[in-house]
């Protein structure tokens, strides 16, 4: 089976009614232990350090998240109150990912059960996101000649523009995200490619824009490591997604990700990416998608 990464921080106490499904990450974790797909259980990783953190982020904003002091503006637009549980939230998702790039780069297929954050930028988070974890562990194995060349395989529905952002002047790293086009955020940051689909996109047209894409820049980047955003929120029901993917779609959509990034020698660490059906039960098995098929998969 391939290694999970997976941490009890990663569900962090939010105010009663609060619209983020929080608690998607431990019914996660207790549903791929009820199915097998964790026989050895989960490997537990260690927070992302502040000097980790400051590679992707501006320091004081790093700092700030872990005094609770930050701005109330910047708060407003990550959309979580910056309390002490979810500072140790973000920086377990972010040390998550870390992990699951190394095992990945050591196994050739790893899963995180958290990470995906796109949103959050050099000065701040933004969209749910405090860090940005996949910039994070990117620039984590590039520092270390972990790996040379990285990809960054966003399918969750909306745009990755603070990834986008974060590598826009790193040729070691190339973005790509498809998304609603008609979604959050409003103003997008160019990725390297971008595929803006219109809203109702189901399977079949979902599938040809990705297996006519993916292939490709696969073949021109060559990376060593791709690290793929599997977000659920494409899903028809996602009631912040605008896409109208099954529970087919989803499936075959990571078993063809996977599929083209083995192939290319490509090592794949896989991270969440959103999803906010209000049911975290059904929420938590639209994300093990992700890892069952990276368990028929390896």
């Amino acid at each position: 089976m391939p290694p999970i990464v997976h941490h009890p921080d990663y569900d962090a106490a939010l105010p009663e009614g609060h619209r983020f499904p929080m608690g998607k990450f431990k019914a996660l974790a207790e549903l791929l232990t009820a199915e097998g797909l964790a026989p050895d259980g989960f490997e537990m990783p260690a927070p992302a350090t502040l000097e980790q953190l400051a590679r992707a982020h501006d320091e004081a904003y790093v700092q700030a998240v872990f005094n609770q002091t930050v701005a109330p503006a910047i708060v407003r637009r990550i959309g979580l109150p910056v309390s002490a549980p979810v500072a140790k939230r973000a920086a377990a998702a972010a040390g998550g990912t870390i992990l699951t790039a190394q095992r990945a780069l050591e196994t050739g297929l790893a899963c995180n059960t958290a990470g995906g954050s796109h949103h959050a930028r050099r000065d701040g988070g933004a969209g749910f996101c405090v860090f940005n974890d996949v910039a994070v562990a990117a620039l984590a194995m590039l520092d270390r000649g972990l790996a040379k060349r990285v990809m960054v395989v966003d399918l969750d529905v909306h745009q990755g523009d603070g990834t986008a952002a974060l590598f826009r002047d790193d040729p070691r790293v190339f973005t790509f995200s498809m998304h609603a086009q008609k979604n959050y955020p409003t103003v997008k940051e160019p990725s390297d490619l971008d595929i803006g689909l219109p809203c109702g996109t189901g399977d079949e047209v979902y599938l040809d824009h990705l297996v006519e894409a993916l292939p490709r820049i696969l073949t021109n980047q060559q990376p060593d490591l791709v690290f793929y955003i599997a977000g659920v929120d494409p899903h028809e029901d996602d009631k912040l997604g605008r896409l109208k993917l099954t529970r087919e779609g989803l499936l075959r959509r990571d078993q063809m990700v996977l599929a083209q990034c083995r192939a290319a020698e490509a090592a794949v660490a896989g991270v969440l990416g959103g999803g906010y059906q209000p049911d975290v039960q059904v929420l938590a098995s639209l994300h093990a998608t992700l890892h069952r098929a990276a368990a028929a998969y390896g």
